[in-house]
């Protein structure tokens, strides 16, 4: 008896001493059972041959860790492994850092930066993510400026069948796995955060992704999820405030291709590319069938998008109880059927709700302030012959209903045009909107039925000799007088109305920190991705009137700040003070193409640098940043020529050279060499198939500069007669890049061609800084 209770003690002591046993992590390691990591860092070498670029499958990708079994948990502790890879160069970073296996694993408290993909889990059903940190690894260097949008930082995430989406890297890419959870998990500083392919049933919740230059969360072919209480905010690229807001397909939330019944509920999707970008997929494109149906989309915050709070297309869902505040556009629900639109808060943007052909849609008791345009609703008069879609499905915009919105302070409440059996009805409140009613091109059957508006008396004139509301009997003729004040009181919608999701327990807040600016000007996007506000940065203000003259704000923590290095400037109004700063006025040297000012930074608190590293800017060791603005202009002399099979530069080695002994269809000076065609570039030159030649010569003052040449399709470049890039063939926009010493009188020539479709071409030249 005293043996078998002496071997079962130590059994019991052998099990505790089993779960407290830690392990080191190694290249290669896999890990079969439940076990603890001894915290740390692991420095190892990412394979460098592991892009990711198409076409490639999941099995063939190696991990340098691979948890492979079932039921087992693994906790990190918070050990970190870190590529060996340069940490500023995210844009080449590859390999995989950790794969699981197997059903039930719980993965807790693990790091990875430095890869291409943190985090890769297949067929892994049951899998939990819980604590883990998968910032800084792969995002591409972008070359979008300021001033101009360049076209080879456009992102494309419509297919992933194939694994497209892998070339752009992610902290987590989850494929085929059910019933997963992650949670309490970070990821910052990459492309993407976390990409679902195939993934049903999961739980996505009190995750914190932001500042990626791509996608928060991102759902393909992935249904019945729950998406909730997730910080998914600025993840965006494509914006420069007062210059463009294109966003570049860049989003908190995407949701792709058959993506069916999830529930996205409570999440902060502000300062976004899309705050949701909701897409059918190819597959409904080409065969007319199925969608991204039956969503439910509410209780989330998507504002400051530079394009689209929600874009929300081909397909049906439910859109309630959202913030939307100054976007392009709140909601874009083009080819939207039978889908809801209710209680949403939608404020100071474009146009509140845009409806391209849709069909049997609902607009109901939204608060709409402050938009340009309140609800817009339209109709190409045909559609492309050759699209599947217009042909097996209804296509018109059609029965629209416009039920009991309020519409305050709003220029146009309504435009609606090429629409049939369009009813805005239920007691619609117009308040204080100068133009209540737009109609481009006729309408068939728009009715209005007890609607009250509160309006100069001018307006209602306008509102009345309207002739669509001419044909109305039963509009509402008792219009309160304005002196009586405002009439507005916010609706209480009940939420059976808006089929409110439940929260789930323990949900974060996902409100902004107090001391986080808000508002699409304060998003600054660098050639790493958005601004995070946890280190200093100079950002140039908007144009000066005076010659010779600019301004800029010092942004970030608080602290002090000190010229150190300044060139082409004569002058500023400041040269050292506090975090955060404004308006610093600065003088240039008249002609100066090439300002320079460097700054130094102390303060009390760490920061963290693009790159992840955090630092401590104290006296003895300062943090330095620049602003830099290089002007120099090169006068190009463009020429085009139209070319045909037999004279393709793709195919026949001497077609240039054939096509410059020929006519010139077209010639132009200029001196920014930056184009984007999505048709013919002059009149003189055909749609597509056609040869762009540019030349230049230019003095410059000695120094290395880097040179970016943007193209779609093939483009060649030549340095005083030696080609430096040569990327000649049919390709998507891409960006090549060179360094070079130059100095003194130079000559440059580039070849373009396009093959079809959009084409875009590109000239950058900036000084390298030797600090």
């Amino acid at each position: 008896m005293k043996q078998r209770i002496y071997a079962f003690l130590l059994f019991i002591s052998c099990g505790l001493a089993l779960q407290g046993q830690q392990i080191a992590l190694s290249p290669g390691l896999v890990i079969r059972k439940s076990v603890k990591i001894k915290p740390g860092t692991y420095r190892m070498a990412a394979d460098s041959a592991q892009r990711l670029l198409p076409p490639v499958t999941t099995d063939a990708i190696q991990a340098l860790i691979t948890i492979d079994g079932d039921g087992i948990e693994v906790d990190f502790q918070g050990a970190l492994v870190r590529s060996k890879a340069d940490s500023t160069r995210p844009d080449l970073f590859t390999g995989l850092a950790i794969r699981i296996k197997g059903k039930n694993v719980t993965l807790r408290n693990a790091r990875a930066q430095g890869f291409k993909l943190a985090l890769l889990a297949e067929e892994a059903d049951g899998l939990t993510l819980d604590g883990c940190d998968f910032s800084y690894n792969y995002r591409p260097k972008l070359r979008s400026t300021r001033e101009r949008e360049d076209f080879s930082d456009w992102l494309s995430y419509h297919n992933n069948d194939q694994d497209e989406w892998l070339r752009y890297g992610a902290g987590m890419y989850l494929k085929n796995c059910q019933a997963v959870v992650v949670r309490n998990c970070r990821a910052t500083g990459n492309q993407n955060a976390l990409l679902m392919r195939g993934c049903n049933e999961g739980t996505v919740f009190n995750n914190t992704f932001q500042f990626n230059s791509g996608v928060g969360i991102g759902l393909y072919r992935s249904s019945r999820n729950k998406v909730m209480h997730n910080r998914l905010d600025w993840n965006v690229r494509g914006y420069s405030n007062g210059f463009y807001k294109r966003g570049q397909d860049s989003a908190a939330l995407l949701v792709y291709e058959q993506s069916n019944e999830n529930t996205i509920a409570f999440n902060a999707c502000t300062h976004s590319g899309d705050g949701l970008f909701l897409w059918a997929g190819q597959q409904t494109m080409d065969s007319g069938e199925g969608g991204c149906n039956d969503n439910r989309i509410h209780g989330n915050d998507f504002s400051y998008a530079p394009t689209n709070g929600i874009e929300a297309t081909f397909s049906r869902n439910q859109i309630t109880g959202n913030l939307i505040r100054e976007c392009t556009y709140g909601i874009w629900a083009g080819y939207a059927y039978d889908t809801r639109i209710s209680g949403n808060r939608i404020q100071n943007c474009e146009t509140a709700i845009a409806i391209e052909h849709g069909q049997r849609d609902t607009v109901l008791q939204n608060f709409l302030r402050g938009d340009s345009v309140g609800v817009r609703l339209w109709a190409r008069e045909k559609q492309p012959a050759d699209w599947v879609y217009s042909q097996k499905r209804d296509v018109r915009s059609n029965g629209t209903v416009i039920d009991r919105n309020v519409f305050f302070q709003t220029r146009t409440p309504l435009n609606i045009s090429l629409s049939s059996n369009v009813a805005v009805n239920g007691e619609n409140l117009f308040a204080e909107c100068p133009n209540l009613l737009e109609t481009p091109l006729p309408n068939v059957n728009l009715t209005f039925l007890r609607n009250e508006v509160y309006a100069p008396a001018a307006d209602i004139e306008r509102f009345y000799a309207h002739s669509e509301l001419k044909k109305s009997r039963t509009l509402n003729t008792n219009f309160p007088d304005k002196k009586s004040g405002n009439p507005f009181k916010p609706l209480e919608i009940p939420a059976a109305e808006l089929d409110e999701p439940d929260s789930l327990p323990g949900g974060i807040n996902t409100q902004p920190p107090a001391d986080r600016p808000q508002g699409r000007r304060h998003i600054h996007i660098g050639e790493w991705g958005p601004y995070d506000f946890r280190r200093p940065i100079a950002v140039e203000g908007p144009p000066q009137d005076l010659p010779n003259y600019l301004s800029f704000d010092l942004q970030g923590p608080a602290g002090n700040w000190q010229v150190k290095k300044m060139q082409g400037v004569r002058k500023m109004n400041r040269t050292q003070g506090t975090m955060p700063e404004e308006f610093i006025s600065v003088q240039t040297e008249p002609g100066a193409e090439d300002i320079y000012i460097q700054f130094a930074y102390t303060g009390t608190d760490t920061i963290t640098t693009v790159f992840g590293e955090k630092i401590t800017a104290g006296p003895e060791k300062p943090y330095y940043f620049e602003l830099e603005k290089f002007t120099k202009k090169l006068d190009w002399q463009v020429a085009w020529y139209n070319y045909d099979d037999q004279t393709d530069p793709l195919t026949q080695a001497d077609a240039v050279q054939r096509l410059e002994n020929g006519p010139v269809a077209d010639s132009l000076r200029t001196r920014d060499l930056y184009f984007a065609w999505w048709d013919r570039p002059t009149a003189r030159v055909q749609a597509d198939r056609f040869l762009t030649v540019a030349n230049t010569n230019f003095e410059i003052k000695p120094g290395v500069y880097r040179i970016e040449l943007s193209s779609d399709d093939g483009a060649r470049l030549y340095l005083d007669g030696r080609q430096l890039i040569d990327h000649w063939d049919a390709h998507e926009a891409v960006t090549d890049e060179i360094v070079v010493q130059l100095g003194g009188a130079h000559t440059i020539r580039i070849e373009h061609v396009d093959a079809g479709g959009f084409a875009t071409l590109g000239f950058r030249m900036l000084p390298v800084r030797q600090n």
